[in-house]
């Protein structure tokens, strides 16, 4: 039997349901993706104890960086270990379509994602004091956006990947550019124009001036609704070529 092409909600909430049966008993990943990013904006709130203003600047840009580099790395991994397993060949012999396993995934490990935000936007906002203009829940959301989109690309790359050791390597040819070009270190504008022009296309340059616009205004603005909404159109523009490029096995 083939698989269908066409998406089922019963099969994707099925499969994000044994994904998430999967992770429960996985507490390593589950700290992971959950603590770690507190833990990293707790060590930044207390590396600048004495700078409040340096980590108002940049923890709000980290509260959305940190979700999406856990997430891009456990998912690419946890996808490319059921490929290697033969699990998600046997699942594809099945009644269950790649557009129904890539947004499982996405579905299941948004649900993490929403409480790793959560959390760190939580601790960040009423515990490490960051001074923020704008409501505490236009941050949960970019967070939120953010942790989706390292979720896309991580089952992207995943496809490409023969090893767990392959998907790690994956992590300095996607994120770290976008980690150096994103505004976090030096205003886009400020940087060499070759650099700002390919900053302007990388996802992680919106999702930190999302951030920075909650930062410094009150109000809903014209920007902050652009950079949201670039975020999402990525990750789902990702989502959609994951599931056009997976692949039931390892070569």
């Amino acid at each position: 039997m083939t698989a269908t092409s066409a998406l089922s909600l019963p099969r994707t909430t099925a499969t994000a349901a044994r994904v998430l049966r999967q992770l429960r008993h996985d507490p390593r990943t589950i700290a992971l993706m959950i603590l770690v990013p507190c833990v990293m904006l707790l060590l930044l709130r207390y590396v600048f104890d004495g700078s409040a203003r340096t980590f108002d600047t940049i923890g709000a840009s980290l509260l959305g960086i940190f979700p999406l580099i856990t997430m891009f790395l456990v998912t690419s991994i946890a996808t490319l270990r059921e490929r290697t397993s033969g699990t998600l060949e046997r699942l594809l012999a099945m009644p269950l379509g790649k557009g129904d396993l890539i947004a499982g995934y996405a579905l299941a490990f948004g649900a993490v994602a929403v409480v790793q935000s959560a959390l760190a936007t939580g601790l960040a906002v009423w515990f490490l004091d960051l001074d923020v203009v704008g409501s505490p829940w236009l941050l949960l959301l970019v967070a939120l956006l953010d942790a989706l989109l390292g979720t896309a690309l991580g089952l992207f790359v995943s496809a490409f990947a023969a090893s767990e050791f392959q998907a790690v390597q994956f992590m300095p040819a996607v994120i770290f550019p976008q980690l150096l070009l994103c505004g976090l270190f030096t205003p886009r504008d400020a940087m060499h124009p070759v650099l700002e022009a390919v900053s302007d296309v990388l996802p992680m340059s919106y999702a930190v001036d999302g951030m920075n616009e909650v930062l410094h205004h009150a109000d809903l603005t014209a920007a902050f609704l652009r950079d949201i909404t670039i975020v999402a159109a990525v990750a789902l523009l990702v989502l959609t070529l994951g599931a056009a490029t997976l692949k039931r096995r390892s070569a």
